[in-house]
């Protein structure tokens, strides 16, 4: 990602965009921005103001230059070769949570699903307390159609509102987003900046014993203090990726720093300074067993993006 080539990437980007309020900057690292601690860097990185300056930034942004978009980073592996393009992460601008009437809560994309949980609960609005169990933000969930603890984004999903790579601004009604198990039919191209969510009326104390049970539960059984990505693999339809895994004898499995959870074994670990190719290739490891032993094609949940360092598979 770095020399002159790169420089003249970054500096033809920049002179496309001199209206631009928000932040451009250029060989941002991406491995510290991810909850497993390891990858490559991005050609150049935008955090734009609001979804204004997301849409101008869009426009204007030469059609051959790839676009990425990234989160809190909690399901995603970014490679070590890094991320060629653009690389877009919403920040403040997009961190905005109102309760408006009828237990409904407009959300920007950027809000980490726990905050969602905490303002639904206490503003007394029932059946977002799911959103605890979650990690990462708004829009991962949106795209992925994030569930946990019996409850999932398209239960209480209204409407979405997004920006496509030619800058126009989009809302998506419940039927638009083709909401699937851990899927949701939205065009790759766009990227969500805000939600409107409705749940029901309920008593605060109840919501938050509620959250509390469920932040009990994941404590007891996935590794959540550790550099995780979460849930690696989506279940197989009427069955479980972990009970798969723990057949195929990959519990406790290693490449490198990289493992698979004891406590929780659809989770990978980076026991300390494992790359993204460890992690990645563990998955690939445990896929592969998983097949051999039961038939199943078990399917990444966790996001993959960017090149192999030089000199390796990926």
């Amino acid at each position: 990602m770095n020399g002159s080539a790169s420089h003249l990437r970054f500096d033809r980007l920049r002179g496309a965009l001199p209206r631009l309020r928000g932040r451009l900057t250029r060989d941002e690292p991406l491995g510290p921005m991810t909850w497993f601690r390891a990858g490559g860097h991005a050609d150049a990185m935008l955090v734009p103001a609001d979804e204004e300056d997301l849409a101008y930034a869009l426009g204007e942004v030469p059609a051959d230059v790839p676009v990425t978009t990234v989160g809190l980073g909690s399901n995603l592996i970014v490679r070590d070769g890094g991320v060629p393009g653009l690389i877009i992460r919403l920040g403040k601008g997009f961190g905005r949570i109102a309760v408006e009437c009828d237990h409904h809560l407009r959300v920007g994309a950027a809000v980490p699903d726990v905050k969602v949980a905490r303002a639904a609960a206490d503003a007394g609005v029932d059946g977002l307390a799911f959103f605890r169990g979650i990690p990462g933000s708004i829009g991962g969930a949106l795209r992925m159609n994030a569930g946990a603890h019996g409850g999932e984004t398209a239960d209480v999903l209204v409407e979405a509102r997004g920006v496509d790579r030619t800058g126009a601004v989009r809302v998506f009604s419940h039927g638009d987003m083709g909401f699937a198990y851990r899927h949701s039919a939205i065009p790759d191209d766009v990227i969500l900046t805000e939600a409107m969510f409705r749940g029901r009326a309920g008593e605060a104390g109840a919501i938050r014993a509620d959250m509390e049970r469920i932040t009990v539960a994941r404590e007891a059984s996935q590794p959540i203090r550790e550099k995780t990505g979460g849930s690696t693999f989506a279940n197989p339809p009427g069955q479980k990726a972990w009970q798969l895994i723990d057949a195929a004898g990959c519990r406790g499995l290693t490449r490198g720093d990289a493992h698979v959870s004891t406590m929780h074994c659809n989770f990978l670990v980076n026991r300390g300074s494992a790359t993204a190719a460890d992690i990645e290739g563990l998955g690939e490891e445990v896929r592969a067993r998983v097949f051999a032993d039961s038939g199943v094609s078990l399917a990444w949940e966790i996001k993959r993006i960017g090149v192999a360092a030089k000199g390796m598979v990926q």
